[in-house]
């Protein structure tokens, strides 16, 4: 194996392979906790971490077998602390491989040569986006794409009617008692209203921004549906993709972005 040495030690391929994968992983762990309290319990950890490697590369004895009990009960800390950052990496992860939700793999391997996918017509619900962001009237439209939005759906109430931007306005209007929460789409149809979504802890997001648009946030974090929010207070529309808000978009961006992302399941929707 190619080698070459460092000062006392001798380096190979293989050590800044693993070097590399490791520097990367705790960079992508750090970027998926930053701008929250996680993130300095990350770093707090980490640096007890090394504060261990150096007390035990000196020899000491005592305070490594201290740091060692330390470090082994923190671990199971970390579990509990992290454990909203530890399902949003999964649910990345799961995302990224969905192999069920591959349009290649329907098609070659459940035999579905000619199949279409089917397309959610966009036309009432951008009029609908439309009027409600001129009226001030605020909305939540989640979009489904490929994964399963039943559990969500459950939380509201069932509806399964044809989409059409009066029943959008219908249910967004302040006097409709289906108006707080999200309306759910999927199979070209208004499947359930007033469904509640997760939503999004993330620290960075401006404070201008509120329940709706974190809602957004929370529901692409933890499924690949486009989710869009119509702000009460401005009117503005925003669309949130694979954990991404896209804000103050026109009506036209905000279709093009939909169109490409529900078109394309493997290429991600840029504003």
């Amino acid at each position: 194996m190619l080698a070459f040495r460092l000062g006392f030690l001798d380096v190979g391929w293989l050590d800044l392979l693993d070097i590399s994968l490791v520097a990367l992983l705790i960079y992508q762990i750090y970027n998926l906790v930053r701008g929250s309290v996680a993130s300095r319990v990350f770093i707090g950890y980490l640096l007890v971490y090394l504060a261990y490697l150096l007390v035990k590369a000196l020899g000491l004895n005592l305070l490594t077998t201290i740091l060692e009990y330390f470090i082994s009960v923190g671990a199971l800390a970390l579990i509990i602390i992290f454990q909203q950052e530890i399902r949003r990496f999964l649910l990345l992860i799961g995302k990224s491989t969905n192999v069920a939700n591959s349009r290649w793999i329907r098609r070659w391997l459940l035999r579905q040569p000619g199949s279409a996918e089917p397309i959610t017509p966009l036309r009432p619900i951008l009029d609908a986006c439309k009027t409600l962001g001129a009226e001030f009237a605020g909305g939540l439209i989640v979009i489904r794409k490929n994964d399963d939005l039943e559990k969500f759906m459950h939380s509201g109430e069932s509806i399964d009617a044809e989409i059409s931007k009066p029943l959008l306005l219908a249910i967004f209007s302040q006097y409709s008692p289906l108006h707080d929460g999200a309306v759910i789409i999927g199979d070209g149809r208004i499947q359930a209203a007033r469904c509640i979504l997760p939503v999004s802890d993330d620290d960075e997001l401006p404070p201008s921004l509120g329940f709706r648009h974190r809602a957004a946030l929370g529901m692409s974090d933890a499924t690949d549906a486009a989710t869009i929010a119509v702000s009460e207070e401005t009117g503005r529309l925003s669309l949130a993709l694979n954990g991404e808000l896209f804000t103050n978009l026109t009506l036209t961006e905000l279709e093009e972005s939909l169109v490409k992302y529900l078109q394309e399941p493997t290429k991600k929707a840029i504003v």
